[in-house]
């Protein structure tokens, strides 16, 4: 919850507009402003506070116990102009509340953690547990000195200064070990515990059963990501008691699916009371891994729990990002964050260049010139698979005629794969002409690199006949000049030579143009790879220099 505190009618006015915008989210503080203050700051994980920050301070002093638990403090001035980050910057999450705050408000951020303010991840926001001296090498990282990076694990990490040697070092381990000298230990979810337990097994029992198998194994109970155990025991008290202890989820499976996995220790037991042979190992197993403790059980006598451990390996993830039609305010504020997390950024060298200002220090950029596409595709994939946060980019939207098909038809289930949808180059065009996709209409790629044009063709009869309006991209090029005139020939044949044809180059770039033509009058020679072509459907008609296809097919009135 975040509390919302103000002294004044402007200050008022702002935390209205905030608590409107995020209902079930904000809880508004009235009365004397101390007391609403430290009201808020035992009641809140946030507060927005429309005061002074010298004011804040004060109120907040004696309240302060440390970072890991006090809320994240935002401050916002009268006039509403800035949202400062005060306190928490990492730890509550304050730093990104005055990003939201400013962008709802309309004011600027003001952040000085020194991490945000450079651009380096803080290694305390990567939603990882982390030990060790991790305001020393963070320090490192900011001075540009050489940090280590050890991996026992390959975890997806966001881009970070490391080198291949340094006195300052970051470790991804799963094992209990402790940081060393100028050592951050970063603790990544890859241990998956299998348990099994007797009806009433005691907490105690099952949380010393798996302390103990973590322990003896020398792995870190902070790797821990869930519990997993078989359907008949998710009520298990004793099984959600431990989780609960542990802070992780429990993961049930159904009893047929348990059997059906290779165990080196099944047993009668299991299979006679919840119908199969293996719970505690099938249940770590079953999503893939290797086991690293097999099926042990607890000391009680009678033994009433067992458990096993899995390491999973790290995922992969693969974020295809469409970056839209190449204006900066046209790039989604979910791409930007892709493109930051991304620590391996693959794409089109032109395209690369577009967004290089947004890669965070560290970011491997593998770039490629045009005619590489499935190559691309690949090289994304692969480094997903090696466990890396991977962006792979093109132009509008990444799934229309881009790189999110190629990607896909090489990627497994191994990885995850996020798409980030972009404005595409026909909806771009379409807002500059007007409103000429106001109702069915159709994209069709005049390339024939890929597609024979018999097919193509046999798109745009298609097209022609249903009265679609169709929008072409990849129109006309030095090598390919007769099929734009060939596929307007084919609309011509069922639609007037007034119908209003739209042609947009380089849409929402600083060279761009456009005009508004028939299909009689276009000139294909005036059209390039980096136009957009669209042609109006019969209903189409152009409105003060506009193209506007009604909703309904009809037009209620001739506007002519």
């Amino acid at each position: 919850m975040i509390g919302l505190i103000s002294a004044t009618a402007a200050g008022s006015a702002g935390c209205r507009r905030v608590a409107s915008a995020w209902p079930g989210r904000t809880r508004v503080y009235e009365g004397p402003v101390g007391d609403a203050v430290r009201r808020a700051f035992a009641e809140c994980e946030q507060l927005v506070c429309f005061l002074a920050t010298g004011a804040v301070v004060r109120l907040v002093a004696p309240l302060l116990v440390d970072k890991a638990s006090d809320p994240g403090i935002v401050c916002v001035d009268e006039g509403g102009r800035f949202a400062v980050s005060l306190v928490g910057g990492h730890g509550g999450g304050a730093n990104e509340l005055a990003r939201e705050v400013g962008e709802l408000l309309g004011a600027e951020p003001v952040v000085t953690t020194a991490t945000d303010s450079v651009g380096v991840p803080g290694l305390d926001t990567l939603g990882l547990p982390v030990e060790g001296d991790v305001a020393g090498v963070s320090r490192a990282m900011l001075d540009g000195e050489a940090v280590a990076l050890r991996a026992d694990v390959a975890w997806p990490l966001p881009p970070l200064r490391v080198a291949e040697a340094g006195a300052y070092s970051i470790r991804v381990s799963d094992r209990a070990v402790e940081p060393a000298e100028r050592e951050v230990v970063l603790r990544p979810p890859s241990l998956v515990v299998g348990v099994g337990a007797s009806k009433g097994a005691p907490v105690d029992e099952v949380l010393g059963l798996v302390e103990d198998a973590l322990r003896d194994a020398g792995l870190s109970v902070k790797s821990v990501a869930e519990l997993a155990t078989v359907d008949a025991k998710a009520d298990e008290p004793g099984i959600l008691g431990a989780a609960e202890r542990l802070g992780v989820p429990v993961v049930t499976y159904g009893a047929e699916e348990l059997a059906a996995v290779d165990v080196p220790n099944p047993s009668d037991a299991p299979l006679a009371a919840v119908g199969t042979p293996s719970v505690a190992e099938a249940a770590a197993l079953l999503r893939g891994g290797e086991l690293l403790v097999p099926k042990r059980k607890s000391a009680a006598r009678p033994a009433m729990a067992t458990c096993a451990v899995v390491r999973r390996p790290g995922r992969g993830r693969l974020a295809v990002v469409g970056l839209g039609p190449g204006a900066r305010d046209l790039l989604t504020p979910r791409a930007k964050d892709e493109l930051r997390r991304a620590s391996v950024l693959v794409g089109l060298d032109q395209y690369v260049d577009q967004i290089r200002d947004l890669l965070l220090p560290g970011t491997r950029v593998l770039e490629s010139g045009l005619g590489a596409e499935e190559e691309r595709a690949r090289t994304a994939v692969a480094e997903a698979r090696l466990g890396q946060a991977v962006a792979l980019i093109g132009s509008g939207d990444a799934g229309v005629y881009a790189m999110a098909s190629p990607a896909l038809a090489e990627a497994s289930d191994d990885i995850d794969v996020v798409g980030v949808p972009g404005v595409t180059a026909a909806l771009a065009a379409g807002a500059i002409l007007g409103a000429p996709l106001g109702h069915d209409h159709v994209s069709i790629s005049l390339s024939d690199l890929h597609t024979p044009w018999e097919v193509i063709e046999r798109r745009v009869r298609a097209a022609a006949e249903a009265d679609l309006v169709v929008t072409f991209y990849n129109p006309r090029s030095r090598g390919r000049d007769w099929q734009l005139p060939k596929a307007l020939t084919i609309l011509a044949g069922h639609r007037k030579p007034t119908t209003p044809v739209g042609v947009v180059r380089n849409a929402s770039r600083p060279d761009e143009s456009s005009r508004v033509t028939t299909l009689a009058g276009l000139d294909p020679a005036t059209v390039d790879m980096m136009t957009v072509v669209t042609v109006g459907n019969t209903a189409t008609r152009e409105i003060a220099g506009r193209m506007v296809t009604p909703r309904g097919y009809r037009w209620q009135e001739d506007p002519k």
